[in-house]
């Protein structure tokens, strides 16, 4: 199978997945069909055709359908039925949590879940996330060699893969295509790769799945710094798609939005360091101290 140019076309299957869900969601509730057609105002033999994975349906018929059945939208299209009948519960559960007590649910999911390798003790993979001109890739040769591990940016693990450049993989296969190559790639460093520091692309933590992995199996340190020292260390390396003075002021303002899109999620790394004036060795220094730092809450808390 081709990674990037066999993307499996869900729309069949997600159709037929949205029927079943209608189906069961309104026998659960001793509707008929009629029942449903009416409080949903959709058509009776429009219904039939969406509950048998036939129905073209807009975003505002799934809407209608969701509110008469007093589900969620989005629980008409997941797949969720595979986790079992718990998973929903879970899930409702946690939608009356604050944020602050979700990222504790979540910190404590995790230790749980990854007790052999807590077990172990210390660090064994290290991701460095963060907007491009961060710090990522001047820090982390430097951190790979202070602690003796291999370096990797994931994204030459992409091109290499694609056998194309990032530019190229972008404009023929799409954003599709560029995250299914990262997620394999990433599986692939986790596989082979003990000990590693990684280098990761900024847009890592808006593909869930990938990011939670990622979480989960490295040590994440978030770099950032103000968006006029991104925008500044983005124009020294003399890129192309920034030459001219429209696209420069593009560009800054496309960092100064991914910046506020995404900062809620890089701060669910595992440690963060504002590199904003600060020298390599600086924020070296303060990376392994960080480090160090977790070896020895993580050796505490095995030797307890």
């Amino acid at each position: 199978m081709n990674s990037l140019t066999d993307a499996p076309d869900d729309t069949a299957a997600l159709s037929q997945r949205l029927g079943l869900r209608v189906r069961s969601a309104r026998a659960a509730r001793a509707m008929t069909m009629k029942q449903l057609a009416t409080e949903s105002g959709i058509s009776l033999p429009y219904l039939s055709r969406v509950e048998r994975g036939d129905g073209n349906v807009s975003i505002a018929v799934l809407h209608r359908l969701a509110c008469a059945l007093s589900v969620s939208t989005d629980a008409l299209l997941s797949d969720h039925d595979r986790f079992g009948a718990d998973y929903a519960l879970i899930v409702e559960m946690l939608k009356r949590q604050s944020p602050d007590s979700l990222r504790s649910i979540r910190s404590w999911l995790v230790s749980h879940l990854d007790e052999q390798s807590s077990q172990q003790g210390g660090v064994k993979r290290i991701a460095l996330i963060g907007l491009r001109g961060a710090g990522k890739s001047t820090l982390g040769p430097a951190l790979a060699q202070q602690l003796g591990t291999p370096f990797i940016e994931l994204n030459a693990q992409v091109a290499q893969m694609a056998g194309m450049s990032l530019n190229e993989v972008f404009s023929i296969y799409g954003q599709a295509g560029y995250r299914r190559l990262e997620r394999q790639c990433l599986d692939a460093v986790i596989a082979g790769r003990p000990q590693v520091v990684l280098a990761t692309g900024g847009g890592i933590v808006s593909e869930p799945a990938t990011y939670e992995v990622l979480l989960h199996s490295f040590y994440t340190v978030w770099l950032h710094a103000r968006p006029e020292e991104h925008f500044r260390r983005v124009m020294a390396q003399h890129d192309a798609r920034i030459a001219t003075p429209q696209l420069r002021d593009e560009a800054m303002a496309n960092i100064v939005s991914a910046l506020a899109a995404r900062s809620a999620l890089y701060a669910l790394a595992n440690a963060d360091i504002d590199t904003t004036g600060l020298t390599t060795q600086a924020v070296l220094a303060r990376a392994l101290a960080l480090i160090d730092q977790h070896i020895f809450s993580t050796n505490k808390g095995v030797a307890s």
